[in-house]
């Protein structure tokens, strides 16, 4: 098993994405071999380009606040492990932002998941990263599936919409996620934020 410190150099100078990428290269993550929190996003947005400071937006805001979290603990590595499906941003198309780089998760989502053998719990926000990590085991969509949250929890996985302010209309729409997960989650990051294990 490759360490972090061996990751991380390459990671940060990965160029299979190149020629995709309208703004140039740069991976943005927070990983560390003592995280016991996982947030498994989609990819880095144009602000989050600017500033190489991940979730350093609007969805960070929202994000934050589902988790109760100061930015200080979001912040500490070794706490909370940010890993977006792909490191770059890929820019733009008709509709907003495009798909994470596919290349990315290939080269090197697993060697980075098996450097850090602490994390308890993983929020897997967003359809890219609930194909990848939930795979056949998800809902026909994103919806049933943060729906069906309980049944992931087994694996230590918590599916969660995109906290985009795009989704203010799936928020209004679907009351239940505010009033029956966001409690749950904030209780498991609580704990796994504790010295504490989980039960």
């Amino acid at each position: 098993m490759t360490d972090i410190k061996t990751l991380l150099p390459s990671v940060r100078s990965c160029q299979i994405c190149a020629p995709h990428l309208q703004h140039g290269v740069r991976p943005v993550l927070q990983v560390s071999k003592t995280a016991k929190i996982l947030i498994a996003g989609q990819a880095p947005g144009s602000k989050v380009h600017a500033s190489g400071v991940p979730f350093d937006d609007a969805s960070g805001d929202r994000l934050r606040a589902w988790m109760d979290v100061s930015r200080e603990t979001f912040y500490d590595a070794n706490k909370i492990a940010i890993l977006p499906m792909g490191f770059c941003y890929p820019g733009t198309g008709k509709s907003g932002d495009l798909p994470p780089r596919p290349e990315c998760a290939v080269a090197w989502r697993q060697p980075l998941l098996e450097a850090m053998p602490q994390i308890k719990l993983t929020l897997v926000i967003g359809q890219y990263a609930v194909k990848w990590h939930i795979g056949n085991a998800r809902e026909r969509n994103l919806t049933e599936t943060v729906r069906n949250w309980q049944a992931y929890l087994a694996n230590g996985q918590l599916p969660l919409p995109h906290p985009s302010p795009r989704n203010n209309i799936w928020l209004r729409k679907n009351p239940w996620f505010e009033t029956d997960i966001l409690p749950e989650l904030r209780v498991r990051i609580t704990a796994n934020l504790s010295t504490r294990s989980f039960q």
